[in-house]
């Protein structure tokens, strides 16, 4: 696979696993008192802009989610507009296609990130974290940001931190920049629209 597809595939793994982890609820008790964190939404469209470092391998790219209880479709596009990658989910099937017509399919996200990516990450949480809360039932740090909004986030292995937050299409507060780093990964989310 060429470089750029190969990147473009890592930057999708990890974007589909942003798509797949189940959301539920996070309970004030889990919460730090100087942070409140807005309820997790079932059912949503994000799109924006994210780039990826993984070792020496680097993406930029455009992306729209739209996320629902069992199914979820991830799109990734060149800066040009050119979809590079389109990722799909549903219990027991994960599917990544490539631009170039390159398709890998497995029966979990986990299995599709080493077959494609040649990596595996610990990424339940991601679908939590892009909302602005940590995973449920996992062991977590928080340390509070602007308002009552969370600001640095650690939970397995992770470290998110929430640079700047905006209302949603509902008034909450939603995450619109964010940084996630693991050992030899950054990736930087610009969220522009939740929906």
């Amino acid at each position: 696979m060429p470089s750029f597809a190969r990147a473009a595939a890592n930057a999708a793994m990890i974007g589909c696993a942003l798509a797949l982890a189940s959301c539920s609820t996070v309970t004030r008790q889990e919460a730090s008192s100087a942070v409140v964190f807005a309820q997790a939404r079932d059912a949503f469209e994000v799109s924006g802009r994210m780039s990826l470092r993984h070792g020496s391998e680097a993406l930029a790219a455009s992306f729209r989610w739209h996320h629902e209880a069992n199914r979820d479709v991830l799109d990734l596009a060149s800066p040009t507009g050119q979809t590079v990658a389109r990722l799909r989910g549903a219990p027991g099937v994960a599917t990544l296609e490539t631009s170039d017509g390159h398709v890998e399919t497995a029966a979990d996200w986990t299995g599709l990130a080493v077959r494609s990516g040649g990596w595996a990450l610990p990424v339940d949480g991601l679908a939590f974290w892009i909302q602005g809360l940590p995973r449920s039932g996992a062991p977590f740090t928080v340390e509070p940001g602007t308002g009552t909004n969370p600001g640095v986030l650690r939970q397995d292995g992770w470290t998110i931190v929430y640079l700047a937050f905006a209302p949603d299409a509902e008034g909450a507060p939603r995450p619109a920049r964010l940084s996630l780093s693991y050992p030899d990964v950054d990736l930087r989310l610009a969220i522009d629209a939740w929906q």
